[in-house]
């Protein structure tokens, strides 16, 4: 068993009707591929939901995995408390991630949870699949790991996508991956953080990456341009991508809208061999 499907999500809390109260209207497109992408998972009917996600507990030289049985998370603090998700952690996954870490000499566990409570990158990515089960008539029956960025290299990124991918293996687990995330905050004068001629690069530049489904290139691009573009969701890609390293993936890109001055980019990726493996 493996991750035999990933997606790349944003994270506005405005896309909730409950915070963006009419606003949301303004990406519908981004609602609509949100939609799809929770409906595809839903059908695969996973096992666990790995998400990773720049707003979960973040170090310099570390990547933190949520410890716990489960993890609570509103919007109260974008004045929306009553849209909440509870989720229930895969603790023998975790274990695994974390146990394989420690043997490979690799930065990444349990230690050091700052705040349980689930971060709006977390949460807005559950809540839409909550709502796609609730709209099949199921109740959830998957557990998530959540797992935080780190400030280390991409290519430690890629490489501990890889080693969830191993832990997954190891387990037999049927899973699935969320990579949460924005892309540039610096696409607009009067966006929340302004203007910089790298944030529309950056954004055309990654949609064409990873509607093509090409991760190995997530690792080549320019830290400065990052930084310029003010993105928050390329090493959350980069971790995803590791998990299919060496797969042939069918990639499809279904939105891509900046009209509040920040990116939002949604794609899905399939592993036809893996998925294969279920039948």
């Amino acid at each position: 068993m493996s991750v035999i499907f990933g997606t790349m999500v944003p994270h506005p809390p405005l896309i909730l009707p409950d915070v963006g109260r009419g606003e949301e209207r303004g990406i519908q497109d981004t609602i609509d591929s949100y939609r799809k992408v929770a409906s595809d998972i839903e059908k695969l009917s996973p096992e666990t939901v790995v998400i990773t996600s720049p707003h979960a507990t973040m170090f310099r030289d570390y990547f933190h995995i949520s410890p716990g049985s489960s993890a609570y998370g509103d919007m109260g603090r974008f004045r929306a408390p009553g849209a909440a998700v509870e989720a229930l952690y895969d603790e023998e996954l975790v274990k695994q991630i974390s146990g394989l870490c420690e043997e490979e000499r690799f930065p990444a566990g349990p230690d050091g949870e700052r705040d349980k409570s689930l971060d709006h990158g977390t949460l807005i990515p559950l809540w839409f699949l909550r709502e796609a089960y609730r709209k099949a008539g199921r109740k959830p029956d998957y557990k998530v790991v959540r797992i935080g960025l780190s400030g280390l290299s991409l290519q430690q990124h890629y490489r501990f996508g890889v080693l969830i991918e191993k832990a997954i293996e190891a387990l037999d687990r049927k899973a699935v991956f969320i990579a949460s995330g924005d892309l540039s905050h610096r696409l607009m004068f009067d966006g929340p953080y302004g203007f910089n001629e790298q944030g529309p690069v950056y954004d055309n530049k990654i949609m064409d990456v990873m509607g093509r489904g090409a991760f190995s290139e997530l690792t080549g691009f320019d830290e400065k341009l990052l930084e310029e573009a003010a993105e928050c969701g390329h090493r959350s890609f980069t971790i995803m991508g590791g998990t299919f390293d060496g797969q042939e993936v069918e990639a499809e890109k279904l939105s891509y809208e900046g009209p509040f001055g920040v990116g939002y980019g949604v794609c899905e990726f399939r592993c036809p061999k893996r998925e294969r493996h279920y039948g």
